[in-house]
């Protein structure tokens, strides 16, 4: 077994901020403790990063690059570690855990690539008699150092995608993990610095919203990258300096639409991941399902009994296929959401069992006939929880999936790839998966919302892209 730190303190200075225990949420037992920062930590860790900028966007893009990879490399021969601390502080089930893992590995190693692939363009100056006799070119500058502000749900992977794309693209970075998982993080800065990244180029920060705020109004970064929730994150937007640039990620309630000629099989099996897999606790799990009446009985069923044949346990458990919720307030929160959907006519097909010493496990849970009005309809579940609607107007169906205010993912189960790219061009949603769940995603492709559901764009290079500006240089000849 893998030992973890016994604390965790502040980085930069010698603090005197409080120290906050961190729980497993699998049973509550002390895993570890934070320092907080305080006031007088911000303000050195702002002045520290500031010079910090300084020396990381002199690093050379191959220098970059040859640390990623570094990184990557030893991520890979530790992931047995990585993976059993993801599980430990983050509930993920172990074998899932892995998964990320070595994801994260492979960020890495993509934002390793991007970073010798950032590029400029020749402007055709002579288009125009203005431009006779110049020659004009950009380049791609590193905007400034970032705040990556992180969630618990992926503690290894996202971070990789934080930290990986500013590194690749030259910038200084300061991380606030989620306040329940703040071990990755660490763990993570220290392969930084065993590879020869700057001391003070990678900073990681525990501390209170109010000086996260404080941060990320400070003109000092030139990027803030949040994943959370929609109300901080657009409070945040309010706070930045001007000029500031700004990726939120959100999530929404990831519909998926399964067609009559759907292969049934296929749609249950992703659709049982696409909604149970790390309980839900995912940006874009699927928490909609849509059956066209004519296969709604049999998928039904179907569903019902593979949900039910998922293992619910504590995520160390090599056999776990569900584990806790990050806390049980999340399992209440879920039950009351439940309730009022079956208060409104919803059925309840399986589930919604809570067990657990702390009441932080429950069992996937499936509700049918659920009315668009209740909240499992219009707001994230964030939760173990899937509604499955009959549906007979398929137009009148995407007419009130493009009316949502969540706009992220969606997935649509069929034979008919030409219906299929038909309403591909309509739906409103930033992705549309085709015969695979909505919680589909490989690491290099885009990734974002709209509306409600975020701002700006992820994946290894668009993000790098966002966090670069840039510069053109013109010669007269």
């Amino acid at each position: 077994m893998f030992q973890l730190p016994a604390t965790l303190p502040v980085t930069f200075t010698d603090s005197q901020g409080p120290w906050r225990p961190v729980h497993s949420p699998s049973d509550g037992q002390l895993l570890t403790k934070v320092q907080e920062a305080t006031d007088s930590d911000v303000s050195l860790l702002l002045r520290e990063t500031a010079a910090a900028q300084t020396a990381v966007s002199s690093l050379r893009p191959y220098e970059r690059a040859q640390i990623l990879r570094t990184v990557a490399q030893r991520l890979r021969e530790r992931e047995r570690e990585f993976s059993f601390i993801i599980a430990s502080e983050g509930g993920k089930p172990l074998r899932d855990a892995l998964v990320e893992a070595r994801r994260a590995a492979a960020t890495l190693e993509l934002c390793a690539e991007e970073a010798l692939r950032l590029e400029g363009d020749v402007i055709p100056m002579e288009r125009t008699p203005a431009g006779k006799d110049h020659i004009a070119f950009t380049l791609r500058d590193p905007i400034g150092a970032v705040l990556a502000i992180s969630a618990f749900n992926h503690p290894l992977n996202l971070i990789a995608h934080q930290v990986g794309c500013a590194v690749g693209a030259g910038c200084a970075v300061v991380l606030k993990p989620a306040p329940a998982t703040p071990i990755c993080a660490a763990k993570l800065r220290e392969l930084f610095l065993e590879a020869g990244f700057p001391v003070a180029g990678l900073r990681v920060v525990n501390t209170e919203v109010r000086r996260v705020q404080t941060l990320a109004a400070d003109p000092c970064f030139g990027y803030v990258s949040f994943i959370g929730s929609a109300r901080v994150g657009w409070d945040l937007r309010k706070l930045l300096a001007p000029g500031t640039r700004l990726s939120l990620e959100h999530g929404g309630h990831a519909p998926a639409i399964v067609r009559g000629d759907a292969d049934l099989d296929q749609a249950v099996a992703a659709l049982l991941k696409g909604a149970f897999y790390h309980a839900g606790q995912v940006c874009i799990s699927t928490q909609a399902v849509f059956v066209h009446e004519s296969l709604m009985a049999p998928f039904v069923e179907k569903f019902r009994r593979a949900a039910e044949g998922l293992i619910v346990g504590p995520a160390l458990n090599e056999e776990t296929d569900v584990g806790p919720l990050i806390r049980p307030a999340e399992v209440d929160r879920l039950r009351r959401w439940i309730d009022e959907a079956i208060s409104a006519g919803a059925v309840l097909v399986s589930g919604n069992r809570v067990s657990g010493g702390q009441g932080q496990y429950l069992a996937p849970t499936i509700l049918r006939d659920v009315p668009r009005s209740a909240q499992l309809m219009t707001e994230e579940a964030f939760g173990p929880v899937v509604c499955v609607n009959s549906y007979v107007d398929e137009d009148e169906l995407l007419d009130w999936i493009n009316r949502s205010e969540y706009v992220f993912e969606a997935a649509l189960f069929t034979r008919d790839l030409t219906r299929a790219l038909q309403i591909a061009r309509c739906i409103s949603t930033m992705t549309f998966v085709i015969n695979n769940h909505t919680a589909f995603r490989v690491d290099q492709m885009p990734f974002g919302g709209h509306k409600k559901s975020g701002l700006g764009m992820g994946g290894v290079r668009f993000a790098m892209e966002e966090m670069t500006r840039l510069k053109q240089i013109i010669i007269k000849l």
